[in-house]
């Protein structure tokens, strides 16, 4: 059977690293991305290609578009982490080919018609997970399952801001479930009735002018020790110094283009607190193997019971992403979704 060569993708339209910080968020992504056919790479051992049909657009997305993830960009190949579709071809994985999978796009972008991922880094679905769900399988839920693994180390409560986001809302279901209480950070009061419903212990909306006094009442109450942080601001920053002796501040994204200010550093020497980092992308080569497989059946049953769902923002086609990922990206919380 004849597989394609090319085929059309968001192409990255710079290679490596920005020369200088960037936002959260690009002002315009026609800057970053161009629609065009690209060469797809013959498969390498143990490499799959798939037949997309639906990827995410994530935060850490957007950083590497503009060169300020964590790993270089390739001029010319597709963007995109993540993604589900079908296996139409495979180099010493047939076992895969003609299945459906969650996949990260190793060997290209998952913004894109086609891709090639490494079979090892391939999760074949169950019939009940949905292709919605499918899609964003990877970089949200297992982040949400190293998150609220690492927070349970600090006692029963912790700190979690952006907490209605999508990776927010997966987190709270799965601490209610593991009987822990989050304490839900959030910007706007809009959200609060939903995030207690699926599992906040208390709810604080930084823009609320009693936001210091509510957080100390909830610190006071709950004592949490672990922050999980998505946003990197000052209001995370406040909240840290708040916590008590032996608090850990686990930063795994910045939302927030302002850095804050650690105006309290001898809480670092004299009560122990400690600032850490957490990228998936090391955490998971990291985990043994048996760890590995036990999140990810725990991923998909959360998914194929309905306990976690994802939530929809829009749907693109490669041809309206590059106009259509932002104004839908500034306007939901949900997933925007390319369908290629």
């Amino acid at each position: 059977m004849t597989h394609p060569t090319t085929t059309l993708a968001l192409a990255l339209r710079e290679g490596g690293f920005a020369k200088a910080p960037t936002p959260q968020v690009p002002h315009a992504m026609a800057p970053h991305l161009e629609l065009r056919e690209v060469m797809l790479p013959p498969l390498g051992p143990g490499q799959v290609l798939i037949e997309v049909t639906l990827s995410p657009v994530n935060p850490s997305d957007l950083f590497f578009v503009q060169g300020g993830y964590g790993q270089p960009r390739v001029q010319g190949q597709a963007a995109g982490f993540e993604g589900v579709g079908r296996v139409i071809a495979s180099n010493g994985a047939e076992r895969l080919v003609g299945r459906r999978v969650s996949f990260l796009g190793t060997g290209t972008g998952a913004w894109a018609k086609h891709a090639v991922a490494d079979a090892a880094l391939c999760i074949p679905l169950d019939d009940a997970v949905a292709d919605v769900d499918g899609a964003a399988l990877i970089v949200n839920p297992l982040t949400a399952v190293a998150l609220v693994e690492r927070a349970r180390q600090g006692g029963n409560a912790f700190v979690l801001n952006a907490a209605g986001s999508q990776l927010g809302r997966l987190m709270l279901g799965l601490a209610r479930d593991e009987g822990l209480s989050p304490i839900a950070v959030i910007r706007r009061p809009d959200d609060a009735e939903a995030l207690r419903a699926l599992g906040a212990a208390e709810v604080l909306v930084t823009s609320a002018p009693d936001f210091h006094a509510q957080a100390g009442a909830a610190i006071k109450a709950l004592k949490p020790r672990v922050l999980l942080d998505a946003v990197g601001d000052q209001a995370t920053a406040d909240l840290f110094f708040a916590m008590p002796a032996g608090a850990a501040w686990v930063s795994y994204g910045k939302m927030s283009d302002d850095a804050p200010s650690l105006n309290q550093m001898g809480q670092f020497i004299f009560m122990a607190k400690t600032i850490e980092g957490f990228w998936l992308s090391r955490w998971l080569p990291a985990a043994p193997a048996d760890r590995q497989a036990a999140v990810v059946r725990q991923v998909q049953t959360r998914f194929a019971s309905g306990q976690w769902a994802t939530r929809v923002a829009a749907e693109l086609s490669l041809d309206q992403a590059i106009d259509g990922i932002l104004p839908a990206y500034a306007t939901s919380s949900g997933k925007v979704m390319i369908r290629p």
